[in-house]
């Protein structure tokens, strides 16, 4: 999450990972390598001689974002030993301070996890029925989402 974090505030090149990050070069390589294998950073030549590659956020890693901004508010309200949030985040629409609010796509409410219940999707529901008709059993779908089926 670290890497992804730092992609999002711009840093792009190798030696900047390291530098921000301070891991060897090794493990950072392998991170990055599995991060571009799993679609979330690409990487793009920006120098021909010698090659060197620059890592971007892909679509798939800019849909990140709001985790990460609501794992920094988390940080904020809890880990904050009292001093304040390290980085505040202005709208640049409005020019306004701004929160990570997670909200109903339908009423807008504030969501609250007691007040949200989860139910099976269609991928799930193809699952089951898929199972029901051969006759076996839902060991394939997760203990907790078995009382759904």
């Amino acid at each position: 999450m670290l890497i992804i974090r730092d992609a999002f505030l711009g840093t792009r090149r190798f030696d900047q990972f390291q530098s921000n990050l301070g891991i060897t070069r090794h493990r950072l390589s392998e991170r990055l390598g599995k991060l571009v294998d799993a679609g979330v950073l690409v990487k793009v030549p920006y120098n021909e001689r010698p090659l060197r590659h620059e890592y971007r956020l892909t679509r798939k890693g800019l849909g990140l974002y709001p985790v990460l901004m609501s794992l920094a508010h988390w940080g904020d309200e809890w880990m904050d030993k009292g001093e304040g949030a390290p980085l505040e985040y202005v709208h640049q629409n409005c020019g306004q301070k701004t929160q990570p609010t997670l909200t109903c796509s339908e009423c807008h409410e504030p969501l609250r996890p007691e007040e949200v219940t989860p139910r099976l999707g269609s991928a799930l529901k193809e699952l089951a029925e898929r199972l029901r008709v051969e006759g076996e059993t839902f060991d394939e779908i997760p203990p907790l989402l078995r009382r759904s089926v």
